[in-house]
């Protein structure tokens, strides 16, 4: 049956700020209290969307998550009414106040791990929620998350959407963010690829200095089993430390996958040569060739591409067969990353056209293109089983404009967040936003 992959998009938060608190992610950490435009970030997101379903592109959204996390706040001894909380947490312990503020999920790279049909013993779309527990402001998202993708692929005939790993540090799981699959088409069977920074229980793997590897072998193991990936189609990849200690937090600010296509800096994976020999290992089997698209740092260096974000991008299958790589902006004002770009859709590969977009809220504070979307693979039936409301039209997109207009402050400094009016702004907006998308259940208010 043919499939087909949707790109779901995290809608950005009311709660959209810049308070730091990601350490290792060099963006996050060199714009901390700047005053952030969460209505501004919105609706970039949301062009991008629309744009990106006009062209043809199977587009959808993830809805932002109540904030701030009271439950968070009261589990750490914060007490009385709503604001009495607030005011507590501000004077007492601000950092604390702006994790549970946080509105990382927009990121929605890091909502789960998905494994199409195609690759599952089952014959099922599995999802596993990420249970991000490397950072406090992202730790407490995948209750939620759960809760939202259950409603979104609610079908157990066509999904399976598994709870978040357990909460330790030998299951540190990012997500999306550091899996990859290569297939010669979405709806065929593939390879997964899991990359790690760390490993709990091997010390013969070299581990970042500077910054954390939030990643862990173990944790891509765990999800594979869930999933019921054959492991002769499923590889482990050990990221680069050095890179890491660079600012490269995730693996998708190093390098992408879609289709046959590796794109890929020289220096993203700790042992290069092994790492592609392991991939076309298990490509073979299924008549696969890979193209890897290297990119050699004597054209983009480690910290041009973490500054461009340029591997933080969405490379797309078009129905011609070609790709679109979409950038953010700063990719095209970086001179090094453009000349780079210019000559690789002047080459005979297979990435043929470029699509930029604004979306500097984000990337100021630490995401990009890549960042923004959830990559679903979904056959004809699965499409139909889904919940609808969240896929992307020109009406949803208009009206979801509009409610950003009528809900989103143009200004929020980490100071704002002691305002008590905040919490009831983004109440008033989610209640509405879920009778928009048809889950009116989807918050606990």
């Amino acid at each position: 049956m043919p499939s087909q992959e949707c790109n779901f998009d995290g809608l950005v938060g009311p709660s959209h700020n810049y308070a730091g608190l990601s350490f290792g992610n060099v963006a996050s950490s060199s714009n901390v209290n700047s005053v952030a435009n969460p209505r501004q970030a919105a609706l970039q997101g949301l062009a991008k969307m629309r744009t990106l379903a006009e062209r043809g592109f199977a587009q959808a959204l993830l809805p932002p998550q109540r904030r701030p996390n009271f439950a968070l706040l009261r589990a750490i001894g914060f007490a009385g009414s709503d604001a009495d909380v607030i005011g507590r947490a501000t004077r007492e312990a601000p950092l604390l106040l702006a994790s549970a503020y946080s509105a990382s999920s927009m990121w929605t790279a890091n909502a789960a791990t998905v494994s199409p049909a195609a690759d599952t013993a089952d014959g099922r779309t599995h999802f596993t929620v990420a249970n991000l527990n490397s950072k406090l402001h992202r730790s407490h998202e995948h209750p939620q998350t759960l809760r939202t993708l259950q409603a979104i692929f609610h079908d157990p005939r066509y999904f399976a959407v598994h709870a978040a790993l357990p909460a330790t540090p030998a299951f540190g799981d990012e997500g999306a963010a550091n899996h990859g699959r290569l297939c010669a088409a979405h709806g065929a069977p593939g390879v997964e690829m899991f990359v790690y920074g760390r490993a709990e229980f091997d010390p013969t793997v070299l581990a970042p200095q500077r910054y954390p590897a939030r990643q862990t072998r173990e944790a891509g193991q765990a999800v594979a089993r869930l999933h019921g990936l054959a492991p002769q189609r499923t590889v482990a990849l050990q990221q680069n430390p050095d890179v890491i200690d660079q600012g490269v937090f995730h693996n998708d600010v190093i390098s992408v996958a879609n289709g046959n296509v590796l794109f890929y800096h020289e220096h993203a994976f700790a042992e290069e040569a092994a790492s592609l020999a392991a991939l076309h290992a298990a490509l073979t089997p299924l008549d696969v060739q890979l193209q890897a698209l290297r990119v050699p740092a004597s054209a983009v260096s480690v910290a041009d591409a973490v500054g461009s974000y340029l591997f933080n991008s969405q490379l797309l299958s078009r129905v011609d067969g070609r790709m679109t790589l979409v950038v953010p902006q700063e990719s095209r004002e970086n001179a090094a990353v453009s000349r780079y770009l210019e000559s690789l859709i002047a080459g005979s590969g297979p990435i043929d056209e470029l699509l930029s977009f604004d979306l500097r809220q984000s990337m100021r504070n630490g995401g990009g293109p890549a960042c923004l979307r959830l990559r679903v693979v979904l056959t004809e039936a699965e499409s139909r089983a889904m919940h609808q409301g969240v896929v992307m039209t020109a009406s949803l997109h208009d009206t979801l404009a509009d409610w950003v207009g009528r809900h989103y402050r143009d200004r929020l400094a980490p100071a704002d967040l002691a305002d008590p009016a905040l919490a009831i702004e983004i109440d008033a907006a989610l209640e509405e936003l879920g009778r928009i998308v048809g889950l009116p259940r989807l918050y606990d208010l």
